[in-house]
């Protein structure tokens, strides 16, 4: 007898593809392809030194073998590597819209795979918490790219919390090629004044691959709403208190907070020159996406 819960899986599978390959080809190929293309250099040939050449080009093994300067020929690399580092954190099952920070992510996420396997890229995910819960090492296909969409919409954690610097971490030492990465998160792993905890990994990881950060939010995160005593938990510790929202003094506190953490983030993002958008939950992210992509 057929499994209720994969026949649904795999009905939410197709639905996605549908929906996020037709993106993919009408809007974002042409714009994706244009941000990374002739990113890397490739080694193609060796061939004779002519006056102009770099020198710094020398192939000097073939030079002492030959007896005469050669250099070597380089030529774009077309083919890129792209690893999306989906935050699976519980604080991404918020939303008071349309939809959660979780679903946002998963239709960007797909996005991003139908392009790169349009533009024959190899494509993985690494999926994190407070660990990296799985890693889906970079391959092409079709196949491979619905393995990837399937665990996207159905993945279970084991661990709440978030620890974007442990999963920079990983992919610095999982892949040493140059790839494409994307964090997509909404980069709540700070420090009690709001301040992100993962520079030192940014840092690392920044040096080695091509990062781009892609920001999801809920609008109400931004501020609280008066409405009188509430009894609130956080989603990923477990830690909960009673918190009177009509004090003006409780609203802006919280308001000036958010507001650190979101300004932090930009800053560092800024320092490392790491090309970043924000998109809510509300948010038209084909028109929030394709205006990333233009300014790459």
């Amino acid at each position: 007898m057929e499994n209720p819960g994969a026949t649904d899986l795999l009905k939410k599978v197709r639905k996605i593809e549908i929906k996020t390959r037709a993106l993919s080809h009408q809007m974002f190929a042409g714009e994706y392809h244009s941000a990374f293309k002739g990113r890397g250099m490739a080694f193609s040939e060796v061939r004779e030194y002519q006056y102009g050449d770099d020198v710094r080009n020398m192939d000097w093994n073939v030079t002492a073998r030959l007896g005469s300067p050669y250099v070597k020929v380089f030529e774009e690399e077309r083919e890129l590597t792209v690893v999306l580092l989906i935050d699976v954190s519980r604080s991404g099952l918020f939303g008071t819209r349309e939809r959660t920070k979780r679903d946002l992510i998963a239709e960007i996420a797909a996005v991003l795979s139908f392009s790169a396997i349009i533009n024959n890229d190899k494509v993985g995910a690494l999926f994190f918490s407070s660990k990296v819960e799985l890693f889906i090492p970079p391959k092409k296909g079709r196949g491979h790219l619905l393995h990837i969409i399937r665990e996207i919409l159905d993945f279970q954690p084991t661990e709440d919390g978030t620890d974007i610097g442990n999963a920079l971490r990983y992919l610095s030492n999982a892949l040493k090629k140059k790839c494409a990465a994307f964090v997509l998160s909404d980069m709540l792993d700070v420090d009690a004044a709001g301040h992100p905890r993962y520079e030192d990994a940014i840092k690392v990881a920044v040096n080695r691959h091509d990062l781009s950060v892609i920001r999801v939010f809920d609008p109400r995160e931004r501020t609280i709403p008066n409405v009188g005593l509430v009894h609130i938990k956080d989603s990923e510790t477990g830690e909960d208190a009673w918190v009177n929202t009509s004090s003006r003094k409780v609203r802006e506190s919280y308001s000036k907070w958010f507001t650190e953490v979101e300004r932090s983030s930009q800053a560092l993002f800024n320092r490392y020159k790491i090309d970043s958008v924000d998109i809510a939950t509300e948010d038209d992210y084909v028109k929030n996406l394709k205006a990333f992509f233009s300014k790459k």
